[in-house]
């Protein structure tokens, strides 16, 4: 993968992808070059009014793409089943998990989970088991989860997934990001135990410039703090096209492992996709089992297509 970029994207012609969080950030950039390689790509976003514009943006800079926005609240399940339920399609090639909030005070979904362990994990475990069928229907389909170098903070505590003891934010954030790679490990596992053509893959963009760090300073009005965080951006990021390279790799080469992580291959930080370290707790098999027998109880999906 030494020096992939997305001009190394192949042909998507006749694929189906869903992109979540794709009305800004690394989702937009991720979605606008799946279409410009072909690919009829879903925008789910959680404000109708952000996805229509940025799929308005996309045909503008991509002349017969075909983006189409729908409506996702990955904080609201009864939301996360109307969508799964109003897609028209099949069978759906990719599906990229990569909405996320990071670090916001402590606050709970409408379902009575912490927030950023109802979003990042629960409502992408939900959505992707809702979606398994279509999946399973289109060979060769991907799963690829969005992760942070973050998850190194912390491991998840699989006695208190909601962080009802004690709320720390970045450790709830970095929980959060840990169950993604939980998740991806067993999805593969199950998977493979169930002789499925659907690789499950997980990525990080390593520090790259998008809203997600703004927007918890925001949400309390620490202005100062928001004013710091965007100069950091601009001097130290890496822009958005760069930090969604590690998804558009894991979507779209060839060869992906199932279970892996891909990364910036400079300090894990910036450059071009490459094998990513992770913290062992992330290939648990315990863990990662307990997180899913917990996020299936909690959500209500089941994926019952793997199992028996």
């Amino acid at each position: 993968m030494t020096g992939w970029s997305s001009d190394d994207i192949p042909d998507l012609d006749g694929r189906v992808a869903v992109v979540t969080g794709a009305n800004g950030g690394l989702g937009e950039v991720t979605a606008r070059q799946l279409a410009r390689r072909g690919a009829r790509v879903v925008l789910a976003c959680r404000s109708e009014a952000r996805g229509r514009a940025a799929a308005e943006r996309i045909a503008a800079e991509v002349p017969g793409a075909r983006a189409e926005p729908a409506l996702l609240d990955l904080a609201d399940l009864a939301s996360v089943r109307r969508f799964a339920q109003s897609l028209p399609y099949d069978r759906i090639d990719l599906l990229v998990n990569n909405a996320g909030v990071m670090a916001l005070p402590y606050g709970t979904t409408a379902d009575g989970f912490e927030t950023q362990f109802g979003v990042n994990h629960l409502g992408h475990f939900a959505l992707t088991g809702l979606l398994l069928p279509a999946l399973l229907a289109a060979p060769g389909a991907r799963v690829v989860t969005v992760s942070s170098m973050m998850h190194a903070l912390a491991n998840i505590d699989i006695t208190d997934l909601n962080s009802e003891r004690r709320y720390r934010r970045w450790i709830a954030y970095a929980r959060s990001k840990t169950a993604n790679l939980l998740f991806t490990h067993e999805l593969a596992r199950r998977l493979a135990a169930h002789g499925a053509d659907v690789t499950a893959a997980a990525v990080h963009p390593g520090y790259a410039a998008t809203n997600l760090q703004t927007a918890g300073p925001r949400a309390e009005g620490r202005r100062t703090a928001e004013r710091v965080v965007r100069l950091v951006n601009r001097v130290v990021a890496q822009p958005a096209e760069a930090g969604a390279l590690p998804t558009l790799y894991a979507a779209t080469a060839p060869g992906v492992r199932p279970d892996s992580f891909t990364g910036p291959s400079f300090a894990l930080w910036r450059g071009a996709p490459a094998p990513s370290w992770r913290a062992p707790w992330t290939l648990d098999d315990r863990a990662s089992r307990l997180l899913w027998t917990e996020s299936e109880r909690l959500t209500g999906v089941r994926y019952e297509a793997l199992k028996g």
